[in-house]
C-alpha cells in the first residue's frame, strides 16, 4: 500500500461518459493538490424508473475504456453494493473504512453547491473532506452560503456544457456526435447500438 493520497471523488452517471467529464476529471487531477480522481459511477436507483439509463456495468466499462491513458484517474464501481437508496455520507464513511490511509475530497459543479445544504449530513461531510468545486454556466451566480469556506476550494476547470441527454438525443436522431466522445468510447457506444 502506497502512502496516504488525496483523492477527488467525481460522482455521475455517466451515461454516457463524455469529452466534458474528462476534460474536467484531467483539469482537477493537473491543476490542484489531489493526487488522484475516482470516477464514482453512480448505480440505478431501482426505485426510479428511468429506460434512458444504461445497465451500471455497460456504463462502468465505457469509464474504463475513457480512462485507459489518463493513469490518474480511475474509475468506481462502490457505489453498485451499497444499500439503495444511498447518500454520499454514506458512501464516504464506507471509503473511509476501506482505505483509512487515504484522504477523500468531493468534485463538484457549482450548480450542486447551490443545493449542498440540502445533501444528507452535509454539515458532517464539510467536516470530514474538502470540496473541489468546478464552474458551471449558471444564470444566477447565486453567491452561496459556503463561499470563501475554509473547505472549498474553487478550480478554474474549462466551463463544459456538454450533457449525456444531449449525446443520448443526437444518438437517436441519428446525428454525429463523434466529437463529444472519447474515440474508443464512441466505437463502444456504437458497437453496442446503444441509445438508439
Amino acid at each position: 500500500m502506497t502512502g496516504s493520497k488525496k483523492i477527488g471523488l467525481y460522482f455521475g452517471t455517466f451515461n454516457p461518459i463524455h469529452v466534458g467529464h474528462l476534460a474536467i476529471a484531467n483539469h482537477m487531477v493537473e491543476f490542484s493538490d489531489l493526487d488522484q480522481v475516482w470516477m464514482v459511477v453512480t448505480p440505478h436507483n431501482p426505485h426510479k424508473k428511468k429506460s434512458s439509463l444504461l445497465d451500471n456495468n455497460h456504463r462502468l466499462t465505457m469509464v474504463d475504456i475513457a480512462l485507459e491513458e489518463y493513469p490518474k484517474i480511475k474509475s468506481s464501481a462502490i457505489e453498485f453494493d451499497l444499500p439503495q437508496p444511498n447518500y454520499t455520507v454514506n458512501t464516504l464513511a464506507f471509503l473511509e473504512e476501506k482505505y483509512p490511509n487515504q484522504k477523500f475530497c468531493l468534485i463538484m459543479g457549482e450548480d450542486n453547491l447551490k443545493s449542498f445544504h440540502k445533501w444528507k449530513n452535509y454539515e458532517v461531510i464539510l467536516s470530514r473532506h474538502e470540496l473541489f468545486v468546478y464552474p458551471r454556466l449558471s444564470p444566477n451566480k447565486a453567491i452561496t452560503s459556503f463561499e470563501n469556506h475554509p473547505k472549498i476550494t474553487k478550480v478554474l476547470a474549462p466551463i463544459m456544457e456538454i450533457s449525456s441527454t444531449f449525446i443520448r438525443n443526437g444518438i437517436k436522431d441519428q446525428k454525429n456526435i463523434r466529437p463529444l466522445l472519447p474515440q474508443n468510447v464512441w466505437q463502444y457506444l456504437d458497437e453496442m447500438n446503444f441509445y438508439k
